[in-house]
């Protein structure tokens, strides 16, 4: 009972749609898509167990490989988490600046910042390229012989 308390009172995020989303959320709604569980109108009356198996279908029906994991080597099915992780990386490729950061944060529901920064891992060959230009020395006319 108090997990169920500690579920009730996750704090909750507000975050962009876009319209055709909205307009097949509204055509869900307007056929009587929620429903009432515990007093609580829902949009969606499944679980989180039910939402992974969903996810997992769709990945196989679509034709996704297994993830594999590059540091363990495990392979791990498609799952709700794995696509959380897989947007966050993606979004950090695409802005790892202070601000992006912020806002995936502020995306992600994180307190800490510093669990948002974990997704900015540095991948063999970036290091490898950012090292390369850190010791390599151009050379400028005037030091030619």
């Amino acid at each position: 009972m108090v997990m169920h308390k500690e579920q009730d009172q996750r704090r909750q995020r507000v975050i962009p749609v876009d319209k055709e989303t909205l307009d097949i959320l509204d055509e869900y709604i307007e056929r009587g898509g929620p429903v009432m569980r515990n007093g609580k109108r829902l949009i969606f009356g499944i679980n989180r167990h039910r939402a992974w198996q969903i996810v997992k279908e769709c990945a196989e029906r679509a034709g996704l490989p297994k993830l594999i994991n590059p540091e363990t080597g495990k392979t791990h099915n498609v799952s709700p988490h794995r696509l959380r992780d897989a947007f966050a990386v993606r979004a950090v490729k695409l802005n790892d600046t202070g601000d992006g950061l912020r806002l995936l944060q502020e995306h992600l529901g994180h307190a800490s910042f510093n669990t948002t920064a974990k997704y900015r891992k540095v991948a063999g060959d970036e290091l490898k390229e950012w090292y390369d230009k850190l010791w390599r020395r151009e050379v400028k006319p005037s030091d030619e012989p």
